[in-house]
């Protein structure tokens, strides 16, 4: 079966931290790769956060997240810190792609934890319909 692979865009708009707790530790001694997802939502609200959007408000439509692919590239531990980076491309009528690059810290250097991509498509949840992506929203986005 062939394995999945993330292509990262050269570089990144936005970049948050986020804390492994023990809640997100599983019985391998290791966060969960459900919390790595988890991590990755989190990522994505702050980035839509420092644009002021909101999942359910970006420039008079919503977001629904259509799919999800995530390279594992190392373990995390309780008391890492994830240095989540993002950054928007790929953009078609109705959505884009949002990127996403997971690194730790360790002994002075970043090391790679995740590489995401999920896939986001404009909604209006009034109508139930999908919506193009605003042409505002494409330039904020892309930052």
């Amino acid at each position: 079966m062939a394995r999945i692979k993330v292509a990262l865009p050269p570089a990144f708009s936005f970049t948050c931290t986020i804390p492994v707790r023990v809640t997100d530790i599983n019985y391998g001694g290791h966060a969960g790769n459900d919390r790595l997802l988890g991590m990755i939502h989190e990522a994505r609200v702050q980035f839509l956060d420092q644009l002021g959007y909101a999942e359910f408000a970006v420039e008079g439509t919503g977001l629904i997240m259509t799919d999800v692919a995530m390279e594992f590239k190392n373990e995390v531990f309780r008391g890492d810190t994830i240095f989540a980076s993002v950054a928007a491309g790929d953009f078609h009528r109705v959505g884009f792609d949002l990127y996403y690059l997971l690194e730790k810290e360790a002994a002075g250097k970043k090391i790679p934890v995740v590489y995401a991509k999920t896939g986001m498509i404009c909604f209006d949840y009034t109508l139930k319909k999908m919506m193009a992506v605003p042409e505002a929203a494409v330039k904020r986005l892309q930052g």
